[in-house]
């Protein structure tokens, strides 16, 4: 599908007829005790009926810790990546492990997206259970279990696009035994990733072993050839000088496959497909997928960028392209986790009732940001007071002299990499500037 294609028909295109439906279907789930934080008196309700009584997080019941996502901040973000994509000519695929959230999917199809990237089986049937029909896989699916559902679903539903990497002549092998097994009609397209280095993660190390696993493709009716693709964020010791030199290879080794006609078996309007991007260097897939030569065929620059829906305000905040580009606009910080102080044994040390069940804490620390009164609800900064470390549900807190930070105040805390914020919380108060609770965001990790 071209780039320039409109979020109206992208959205169409990737979600199938049952896709708002099952998406609507989460607000008539019923509130219990599965789902932390909200508010114990709202237990029988649906998601839909609590969501419409717009409670206030602060004092419509809510207990602490609770995590909420800004619906501001979260709108401001798909509109922002949407309007790059377009930019800059890239069809869109982001990185749906980051958030889990059907709800988030059903945004950022609307918003253009080309469909939805997984990195494992699982992600890949969540995806297909709330309708989404383009689904970048991006790993080597090697579980003969999962390519034989994947066979039926693909024999199932004619309009569903699936593609994975491919980066070992021994993968290329079992996925053939186990699709040929499974009597799979359809082939699965694949296209083969390019390693981004030595020491680095997946994917073939260099283009003679490229050349390789597309031998290894054409050989077998089971698969077809249809890209190239990696992760620039694995470039060792990345720069921008570094990645856009790997990039550049991938680029290349487009182009040679092209020139060798590995796809010539694509019908002459299908596209090439060309995929890459991360959260942190997107600016250089950019601009090297913008030097991608004529080949014999469209090309479908496929950017994968996932964490940009909530950003953070550690990992991701600092390494973000927009600080390099800050033309192009700036995203913004969508999760605050708001825990209460249950313990003040000295004058510099509190404890708050978030900690590791609670908080991202693989990259950095929880950031103390915004302190919100106990006695009368003013809210104030953060000064002076530091998250220094994280307990299976406590945090441990630093405080200089004067904070005035007492048992019963909340803290609001900006955290780091979203990935691992979703995952911690099931059910997620989508919550606007003043407090009030919009929405709930489901998740299925």
């Amino acid at each position: 599908m071209a780039a320039d294609q409109s979020a109206e028909q992208s959205a169409g295109a990737s979600a199938g007829p049952y896709a708002g439906q099952a998406v609507r279907a989460l607000a008539d789930e019923r509130v219990d005790h599965r789902f932390k934080a909200l508010p114990p008196d709202a237990d029988g309700l649906t998601v839909g009926a609590l969501a419409a009584q717009r409670r206030n997080l602060f004092t419509g019941g809510f207990t602490t810790p609770v995590l909420a996502l800004s619906a501001e901040s979260v709108e401001a973000n798909l509109a922002l990546l949407e309007t790059y994509a377009e930019r800059h000519g890239l069809a869109f695929a982001p990185h749906g492990k980051t958030s889990m959230s059907p709800q988030l999917f059903a945004r950022q199809l609307e918003h253009g997206a080309w469909g939805i990237t997984a990195a494992v089986p699982h992600q890949v049937r969540v995806y297909r259970a709330y309708g989404i029909r383009r689904i970048f896989l991006a790993n080597e699916l090697v579980d003969a279990v999962a390519l034989r559902r994947l066979a039926g679903e693909l024999d199932a539903d004619p309009d569903f696009t699936f593609v994975c990497y491919a980066d070992s002549v021994r993968g290329v092998e079992l996925m053939d035994e186990a699709l040929r097994a499974a009597g799979a009609s359809r082939p699965v397209d694949v296209v083969v990733e390019l390693g981004a280095g030595e020491g680095a993660r997946t994917g073939a190390r260099t283009e003679a072993d490229c050349a390789a696993v597309a031998d290894a493709v054409a050989s077998v009716s089971t698969l077809r050839l249809v890209g190239v693709a990696g992760y620039e964020g694995e470039v060792p010791d990345a720069s921008p000088e570094r990645v856009r030199a790997w990039l550049r290879r991938l680029v290349g080794l487009a182009a040679d496959f092209d020139a060798a006609g590995r796809f010539d078996g694509l019908p002459a309007a299908e596209e090439i497909l060309v995929s890459a991007g991360g959260s942190a260097w997107f600016d250089a897939v950019a601009d090297v997928f913008a030097e991608i030569p004529e080949l014999s065929r469209p090309v479908c620059r496929l950017l994968r960028s996932g964490a940009y829906v909530s950003h953070d305000d550690g990992h991701y905040r600092h390494l973000t392209p927009f600080n390099r580009i800050p033309e192009e606009g700036a995203l913004q910080p969508a999760f605050r986790l708001w825990a209460q102080v249950v313990s003040r044994p000295s004058p510099e040390q509190a404890f708050v009732n978030a900690g590791k069940r609670d908080a991202a804490y693989d990259l950095d620390l929880p950031q103390a940001q915004v302190v919100r009164s106990a006695r009368d609800g003013s809210v104030r900064p953060a000064t002076g007071i530091t998250v220094t470390g994280l307990s299976d549900q406590h945090g441990w807190v630093r405080t200089e002299p004067d904070t005035g930070l007492e048992v019963g105040d909340w803290i609001g805390m900006g955290l780091s990499h979203p990935c691992t914020s979703f995952d911690k919380w099931q059910l997620i108060p989508l919550t606007e500037a003043d407090g009030t609770v919009t929405d709930y965001i489901r998740t299925f990790f």
